[in-house]
């Protein structure tokens, strides 16, 4: 196992000798990661590809390097200004007192990596935790091994020591590296393993951020576009193969167009991914072990009666870990396929008679991580804003909320706790140190004791103010 403990006092002990980084240096190590991702574009693809079986150049660079090097961008345009302090007159009655908050470095911060997305949600978090002057210290999944492997490689040519640090290894290393006094800790992944994390990291008091998962449904209402609906949903649940944290994860429409949308979503399925069977379009599932999970969803399902639609005519093959898409009709919640994150191409339909009934089982289950809604007239759309929870939400679209720089991203209840992305990540990784400055002049002295008949007008005045 990696020596976790001299490595993060490394990086605290640089962290000490430069605790407050100018714009400069903070930019240098941004653009120092603008060239590791540009320069080493084919390598990190290569090996993604490596670690799924079968992971196309074409999602990464879309789904991965390309949000990368938008916040990346995106940091390097707004950071200088994030960094300003923010000034502003006392209130009223202790005016001519001036206040301030000052954007402050937490320190060392560490990020717990998935495999979903091993590059961009690495890099995500690395980019606003170094805008905002940290260090940072990450940990690779071990479910990408020849990623991980890289990245740690890479990091080390590209950073120096005590600015970014890189670490690899199994759930062993992983539940060490949780239970380090960071500054803050950013974890990604499954809820159940959340709770460990966070249960770690309270040892320490550590600040920490959760990006969960959960149950993400989309939601037809009675005045969708339902073509348009059936196919961004499919995009959204078949890019990465639907290993993607905010991918739908069942679909509420109403019983009189579920046939509709069958037939809709197949279409689109063909157009989307044509010959899914030998298109190397189609990611395969990560490993053996998720493979099996999936496939145990479905069989699962089917045998308590739901029908497997198939979207495609290809068949399962275990030996390429390729997984094809079927929706799941006459599911019934207390299947696991009901109850559980999917995390596959897996989509169950559920059908609702009106859409206060999809709004009820919405606000019946754990807060999701997202939420989607297909719909055409203004007041339901916010009727469903207005009664649903959910970390964020696209509206007749899928998973396009996490690519805006102006939104935070992040989970509510059981889908997670913070946010990050742009200047929201920046608030996140900083601490916005409140500063009173007292005027030379002032009436400060007024509310001194001994408390005498003056005092007590004064204090009247300011109870009945407020």
């Amino acid at each position: 196992m990696p020596d976790l403990d001299t490595q993060l006092q490394r990086l605290r002990e640089a962290q000490a000798r430069d605790p407050l980084p100018d714009w400069p240096t903070r930019a240098a190590r941004l653009r120092a990661l603008e060239r590791l991702l540009h320069e080493q574009r084919a390598a990190i693809a290569a090996a993604i590809h490596a670690d799924f079986g079968n992971r196309p150049t074409e999602e990464t660079e879309l789904l991965e390097l390309f949000p990368s090097l938008s916040a990346l961008r995106h940091a390097l345009r707004h950071g200088r200004r994030w960094m300003r302090p923010r000034r502003h007159l006392a209130d009223l009655l202790f005016l001519p007192a001036r206040t301030e908050l000052r954007p402050q470095p937490l320190g060392v911060v560490g990020i717990i990596v998935p495999w979903n997305y091993p590059l961009y949600l690495a890099v995500g978090p690395l980019v606003d935790a170094l805008a905002a002057g940290n260090r940072a210290m990450l940990k690779m999944s071990e479910y990408t091994p020849r990623f991980s492997a890289l990245f740690a490689e890479l990091a080390g040519k590209y950073f120096r020591n005590d600015e970014v640090l890189v670490v690899t290894g199994d759930a062993a290393v992983g539940q060490a590296f949780a239970a380090l006094p960071f500054d803050h800790l950013l974890f990604t992944g499954s809820t159940a393993v959340g709770h460990h994390v966070m249960r770690a990291a309270s040892a320490n008091l550590t600040p920490v951020t959760l990006e969960l998962g959960g149950k993400s449904p989309a939601i037809l209402g009675p005045g969708a576009r339902l073509e348009q609906a059936a196919e961004r949903i499919v995009f959204g649940k078949l890019v990465n193969a639907g290993q993607t944290c905010i991918a739908p994860d069942y679909v509420l429409l109403p019983r009189a167009r579920m046939a509709e949308f069958v037939a809709a979503a197949r279409a689109a399925t063909a157009r989307l991914y044509p010959d899914l069977a030998r298109n190397p379009q189609y990611a395969s599932i990560v490993n053996d072990r998720h493979y099996a999970r999936l496939s145990a969803l479905r069989d699962e399902a089917q045998a308590a009666g739901a029908t497997i639609e198939a979207l495609t005519d290809a068949a399962p093959d275990a030996a390429r870990r390729l997984l094809p898409p079927v929706l799941l009709t006459g599911v019934r919640d207390d299947m696991p396929v009901m109850r559980e994150e999917i995390f596959g191409p897996l989509l169950p339909l559920v059908p609702y008679d009106t859409l206060d009934e999809a709004i009820a089982c919405v606000a019946a289950r754990a807060h999701p991580l997202a939420l989607y809604l297909f719909e055409t007239d203004p007041s339901l759309i916010d009727r469903v804003l207005a009664r649903t929870h959910a970390g964020g939400v696209s509206v007749n679209d899928t998973l396009y909320h996490i690519a805006q720089h102006g939104l935070p991203f992040g989970g509510v209840g059981a889908s997670g706790m913070g946010g990050y992305h742009g200047e929201a990540g920046f608030r996140t990784f900083s601490h916005l140190k409140p500063v009173f400055r007292q005027a030379r002049w002032n009436g400060a002295g007024l509310l001194n004791p001994p408390y005498g008949a003056r005092f007590r007008r004064l204090l009247d005045l300011l109870l009945r103010r407020g």
